[in-house]
Parts: C-alpha cells; sequence; structure tokens
C-alpha cells in the first residue's frame, strides 16, 4: 500500500492495484462472498445512506462489492478507482449480478464529475492512502447536492497506516454537519474475523 507520508506517482499506485486485482476478493470484508459479512454491510449502508434512488458514488470502489450491495438497495450507482483491473473485476461483477452500474477508471483524489452530482458518496479504506486527505475531502463535498451525505469508512491498522477517526474529523470541511463516529473495532461481523485495531465509520451531512 502506498504510505500516505511519502506520495508515490500515480502509476506506481495504479501498478500496486493492478496487482492487487485478482486476489483482492479473498478478504472477507472486500469480496463480501460471505452471506453474514455480505447482510452487515448491507445494512450499515441502507441505515446510513438516503433511501432507494439516490445517486450515490463509491470513491475508490475497488472490485466493486459496495457499489453492488449499493444498487442492490435500489440506488443509481457510479463507482470510481485508479486501477483499470479493479475496474474490470467490478464491471464483471455488475454484469454478472444484473446490476446497471456506471463503472470509470479515476483518480479518487480529483474526480472529474459535475458539481452537486450526487446525493451520497461512500468511501472505504482510501482517504488515508491519499497524500492530502483535507484537498480531497473538499473536492468531494463539492460533488455533492445540499443536504448530501457523506459515509467515510476508515481505520487505523497495527501495521501502523491509517488515520485515527479524530485526524478524519479534524479535517472536515466546515460545512458538514451532523457529524458521528460509528465505532467498528472489535466487531468480526464487518470484516470476517476478529480485528484488534481501529476500525470506524463517519457519517455527515452537507449543509443546506
Amino acid at each position: 500500500m502506498p504510505d500516505n507520508d511519502q506520495p508515490r506517482p500515480l502509476s506506481t499506485v495504479r501498478a500496486y492495484w493492478d496487482n492487487q486485482a485478482a486476489t483482492f476478493d479473498n478478504e472477507p470484508d472486500h469480496g463480501l462472498r460471505d452471506p453474514e459479512v455480505r447482510e452487515a454491510w448491507t445494512q450499515l449502508l441502507r441505515t446510513w445512506l438516503p433511501e432507494a434512488q439516490a445517486s450515490v458514488l463509491d470513491i475508490g470502489c475497488g472490485t466493486g462489492s459496495l457499489s453492488l450491495v449499493l444498487a442492490e438497495l435500489g440506488h443509481r450507482v457510479t463507482g470510481i478507482d485508479l486501477s483499470p483491473a479493479m475496474i474490470a473485476q467490478a464491471t464483471r461483477k455488475a454484469a454478472r449480478a444484473g446490476q446497471e452500474i456506471t463503472f470509470q477508471v479515476m483518480d479518487a483524489a480529483r474526480p472529474q464529475f459535475a458539481a452537486q452530482r450526487f446525493e451520497a458518496i461512500v468511501c472505504r479504506h482510501l482517504l488515508w492512502a491519499l497524500p492530502d486527505p483535507a484537498a480531497a475531502l473538499r473536492r468531494w463535498i463539492a460533488l455533492l447536492e445540499p443536504g448530501g451525505r457523506l459515509l467515510l469508512i476508515e481505520g487505523y491498522w497495527h501495521t501502523g497506516g491509517g488515520l485515527h477517526a479524530e485526524e478524519v474529523t479534524a479535517v472536515l470541511p466546515s460545512t458538514l454537519t451532523a457529524i458521528a463516529i460509528h465505532n467498528l473495532s472489535q466487531q468480526p461481523l464487518y470484516w470476517g474475523k476478529d480485528v484488534q485495531d481501529e476500525r470506524y465509520a463517519i457519517t455527515c451531512i452537507l449543509e443546506k
């Protein structure tokens, strides 16, 4: 994984994730192949996001597992990832499931969409790897319509990588309200195994 303290060229980051794509779904929380793990994430997304048929951007979608869950909940989903190999996996996965999801190869730190395009943005385990999380967050919320929701799923892992929850909340733009931190540590149902490191989600709403 690229170190967010020492930014690497996008080509290097892309090559890393391209190489990970074939085995990425082997992790229970990546592939969501276990019905119980998948249902746990489904319930979280249902709780935290708008009702069905919202336009949702999945930033750093990887192989599209969360994108697929979002589509199955009835949302209009766009997924972006820097890795063409990840996007190829996601596209095949959606086709097999019969879900219409728009996937695009794109730099997550600088998404190229019109302002106020989405009603919700979801990002899981990506913000920590970006060289300037605060700048990325400012760009992301520019894509939200007023009253739109931002869901960040992050962690600080035993390897020393990641962001503590307070580090994320410290750089959230001031236009975000109803900020809440949800503890996901020591809850193996979401990860398919016991975890002892810091896992959490942050939910917030863009002021109208």
